[in-house]
């Protein structure tokens, strides 16, 4: 003989509710960024570091990225009037030692870290998204051959800005405040 089973049923159907709010979204949808945003001004990013052309190469990547992941339309130009201003600053920027050639005592490969702070804020003064301290590594190999020396650090640097500007946008569309 075959009994209905109701409890648990009726379990299922009492936890369906508090399952739907667990914070699950769809991509997009948990974005902090009003509707009314549709121009982002994207400056030039900031340094408080000595290395050279690190915030240009951020910059380039969020803009990017920016372009295109969202429907924003980005003004980069000084005393644009957009709905919503982007601010990056290079915090620091290292490079330390990883491996060592052991016959030569040389190095041979190297680890850059760079840190930033960004904010969003929109016209008046609001912030939208904000992080402190954006810390992304890469590394790469130095090159012992200076016949053909190539300056391998400033594609590391790249990389890392990539990658940066995939998170950063993620983050900005995606993240829970």
């Amino acid at each position: 003989m075959r009994t209905s089973r109701p409890i648990p049923i009726l379990t299922a159907l009492l936890l369906l509710p508090m399952l739907a709010a667990c914070g699950y979204h769809q991509p997009g949808s948990a974005t902090h960024i009003p509707t009314s945003v549709r121009t982002l001004d994207v400056p030039i990013f900031t340094t408080h570091s000595q290395t050279f052309h690190t915030e240009t190469a951020f910059t380039q990547a969020v803009i990017r990225e920016l372009n295109t992941r969202t429907r924003y339309q980005i003004l980069t130009r000084a005393g644009a009037d957009a709905d919503a201003t982007l601010s990056g600053t290079i915090l620091a920027q290292s490079a330390a030692p990883l491996t060592y050639d052991s016959s030569t005592g040389q190095t041979s490969s190297y680890l850059i870290t760079v840190t930033a702070r960004v904010i969003l804020t929109s016209r008046d003064g609001t912030v939208l998204y904000h992080n402190d301290a954006l810390a992304y590594r890469e590394q790469y190999q130095s090159t012992q051959d200076l016949t053909g020396f190539l300056q391998e650090d400033s594609a590391a640097v790249r990389r890392i800005a990539r990658d940066f500007s995939q998170a950063l946008v993620s983050d900005m569309l995606e993240s829970f405040q």
